[in-house]
């Protein structure tokens, strides 16, 4: 099948198809259902409360962009 074949309708339906797809690949948790460690909760309730910020371009810097 060409997509100059197809209709309209039949093209937006692909499209739409397409993208339901690839919006469920982006926004799919693949930690879903698993038990957070307590060591782990306990290290990000401390991040959360801790005022230490490191600057954007640290960042960049430390992960080599």
């Amino acid at each position: 099948m060409r997509v100059a074949d197809l209709t309209i309708e039949e093209l937006r339906r692909i499209i739409k198809e397409i993208l339901d797809e690839k919006f469920r690949e982006l926004l799919f948790d693949p930690d879903e259902g698993l038990e957070l460690k307590e060591e782990i909760e306990q290290r990000l309730r401390a991040s959360l409360l801790s005022t230490e910020r490191i600057p954007f371009e640290e960042v960049k810097k430390r992960a080599g962009l």
